[in-house]
């Protein structure tokens, strides 16, 4: 990806302020008195720079109004992460996959043009966090902005036009987006997802269409689980001539995630072809990947497609365990985070995505500690405005878009599932005290 500008910076972080632009969707950041943002030859600058958000302010009165919408759609949800030190970051979060979303009901995947679309994979993510948060209308609006964009067949584009009018280039499609859905509309059951349908039918009408063509696709594209897909990009988004961890895993998830959504909308015969199909491909995944999990299987070097493959996706197994943990110890990189893969190019910077999807995997299988390590980075490399970026650079600067989509969804969700962890934890000493 390329940056549009270059400079190199230094960056003193200011109180934050959080506002939502009226009528726009767009929640924005005011910069406070004291902050200081200097930037010089050498370092790529952020697509997203503070005066891009403050340029939507014009007067205390608008700031102030605008400041108590954001307070009030938060307060009408939940902030996981409440009371920890990581609250802010996740308020921070919240507030900008809100700021990303489109009338439509699409959620971009980042600030800046080139990111200005949505990714089946990042609305996937994205979705489920506002959920976490108490926000499930906005989570189904942002999976339902897909059911009329299939393709015959029933897969899914690499991206789309936030206004749902079509594609912006021609970027082959990529069939990961299916399985992230369908991971996605699964996990919302466990959310409510199933009251709101009742309460809605024309929206259960839409998701059921849009889930029956991913299944499909899914379907179709590993012959109900027996077979490799055929090859296309994974979130690498580039071109490979070998099916990859983080092609499959993905599906994978996908299977599962159609046999929990199909079994709350009442259709067992779905349910129970998803579930086979699931209980086919993994044991071909694991043979493929295994032992070692590398990217290709047997090269590649192991990347985060080890982490698809963690809970909560699936079932923690010891091989891909010990990959995952391999992953983490290969791809750290001098800027404190990880990159995407341990043969990922060797100039220290850190990709926040991949780092928080480890943090998710660690909240998600009770690794507390682990969980916090990785989100406390993610905390101190955030933005003077608060937004997470897309990668941090070897000295320790901000780059890339921010905020990111995957990455601000990826924080909620983590603190989400350590809030789960503790509630457990409590509730399991309240019983043994009793």
């Amino acid at each position: 990806m390329a940056w549009a500008d270059r400079g190199a910076g230094r960056v003193t972080r200011p109180d934050r302020r959080w506002v939502l632009a009226a009528g726009a969707g767009l929640a924005v950041a005011t910069i406070t008195a004291g902050a200081t943002h200097v930037w010089g030859p050498g370092v790529p600058r952020l697509h997203t720079a503070p005066d891009w958000y403050a340029a939507h302010l014009t007067n205390r009165g608008a700031r102030a109004e605008l400041d108590l919408l954001n307070q009030e759609w938060l307060v009408s949800g939940s902030v996981p992460g409440r009371g920890t030190d990581i609250e802010d970051m996740v308020r921070s979060a919240l507030l900008d996959l809100r700021r990303l979303t489109a009338p439509s009901g699409a959620l971009a995947a980042g600030a800046g043009m080139k990111w200005n679309y949505s990714w089946p994979r990042d609305a996937a993510f994205g979705a489920l966090a506002l959920a976490c948060a108490g926000h499930l209308e906005e989570a189904a609006a942002a999976l339902r902005f897909f059911a009329p964009l299939q393709l015959p067949g029933g897969g899914l584009e690499s991206r789309y036009l936030l206004d749902g009018s079509g594609v912006p280039d021609a970027r082959p499609a990529q069939s990961d987006g299916p399985g992230w859905v369908l991971w996605a509309l699964g996990s919302l059951t466990a959310i409510g997802l199933g009251r709101l349908l009742e309460a809605q039918p024309s929206l259960a009408v839409d998701l059921r269409r849009l889930a029956t063509g991913c299944l499909d696709h899914l379907l179709t594209s590993t012959s109900a689980g027996t077979t490799l897909p055929v090859v296309t990009a994974d979130f690498w988004e580039v071109e490979q001539s070998r099916a990859s961890l983080g092609l499959v895993a993905p599906m994978l998830a996908g299977l599962r995630g159609a046999a929990t959504f199909f079994t709350t909308l009442d259709d067992p015969g779905r349910a129970a072809r998803a579930a086979s199909a699931a209980a086919t491909f993994e044991p071909v995944i694991l043979s493929h990947f295994g032992p070692t999990f590398q990217r290709h299987g047997d090269r590649g070097g192991r990347d985060a497609g080890t982490a698809m493959l963690m809970p909560p996706f699936t079932d923690e197994q010891p091989t891909v365990l010990e990959a995952w943990l391999g992953y983490q110890q290969g791809a750290a990189r001098a800027s404190g985070g990880l990159a995407p893969g341990t043969d990922w190019w060797q100039h220290g910077e850190s990709w926040t995505p991949q780092t928080a999807l480890v943090a998710f995997n660690a909240a998600s299988s009770g690794r507390a500690p682990l969980a916090k390590q990785w989100l406390t980075w993610l905390d101190s490399i955030r933005t003077p405005w608060g937004s997470l970026p897309e990668k941090v650079l070897n000295d320790g600067a901000p780059a890339g878009p921010a905020p990111l989509a995957w990455t601000a969804a990826l924080v909620v969700l983590a603190a989400y599932e350590l809030d789960r962890d503790r509630q457990i934890r409590t509730d399991s000493v309240a019983n043994w005290v009793r």
